[in-house]
């Protein structure tokens, strides 16, 4: 006999010969829900049908004795039974990759955030090398070994130029040019040198002059002018320096 389960509508099959007349409570597998299986209607046996007697001999009687049904316990079919397919997952499972995927992030923004803060004090350093230079001479070196020259005295010259002019008979050589102080603070002006090459750079003629100011205020600015009097006639180039102490 086939069993329905009114809840989940799960079907068995069993067999009839376990269940008395009167019924008997069953559990579904699949849900657990448990009802009342009445038992299997009893046949109707047929009326007795008169036969005429044959003449015939009569068959011999024969008797087929079945023996009562054994109690079986009650199988659950494989045919019918559906069970779920699914992976049971922990919470802690479940957030495991999330919380693997927001380290890496974190992780990522701290690199960034360290590679920002690295370019930006190199950027800073190389901007304001002659500040740093200033305040700490010792950096010279590293600067000069990437390739940069910094002014270590804190003084630079722009608007270097230089001229021939005539006065009387005598040539006349003008130097001009312009003092800035690169440094954050008060500078000091020493002596500067002017150094006259040739074509092979080799030293010609040096002088030294002393400039018109004496104390030049950060981030300002003094013109100078210096002049020689008949310079060499194979001077080609033009250095000029701040003297050394003894030059």
């Amino acid at each position: 006999m086939i069993l329905t389960c009114p809840v989940c509508l799960t079907r068995y099959q069993a067999d009839a010969a376990n269940f008395p007349p009167a019924g008997r409570d069953v559990r579904c597998a699949r849900c657990g829900n448990t009802w009342h299986q009445p038992g299997p209607e009893p046949e109707v046996a047929p009326e007795p049908v008169i036969a005429e007697p044959v003449i015939a001999a009569p068959a011999p009687a024969t008797s087929v004795y079945e023996a009562p049904p054994q109690p079986q316990a009650f199988v659950q079919p494989q045919a019918f039974v559906q069970r779920p397919s699914f992976e049971v997952v922990s919470q802690e499972q479940s957030t495991k990759p999330r919380s693997s995927w927001t380290r890496r992030i974190l992780l990522s923004v701290g690199w960034l955030a360290l590679i920002g803060i690295v370019a930006a004090i190199g950027w800073a350093a190389l901007v304001d090398r002659q500040t740093i230079v200033s305040a700490w001479p010792q950096s010279a070196s590293f600067y000069s070994a990437l390739g940069f020259k910094p002014n270590v005295s804190g003084l630079r010259f722009d608007d270097v130029a230089y001229h021939q002019t005539m006065q009387g008979s005598q040539t006349m050589l003008v130097v001009t040019g312009v003092l800035v102080n690169v440094s954050d603070h008060a500078m000091t002006v020493p002596q500067v040198r002017v150094t006259l090459s040739g074509d092979d750079h080799r030293e010609l003629y040096h002088w030294t002059f002393v400039p018109a100011v004496i104390s030049l205020p950060a981030g300002h600015t003094a013109p100078f002018v210096t002049r020689l009097a008949s310079p060499p006639t194979a001077a080609r180039h033009l250095d000029l320096r701040f003297a050394k102490a003894g030059e």
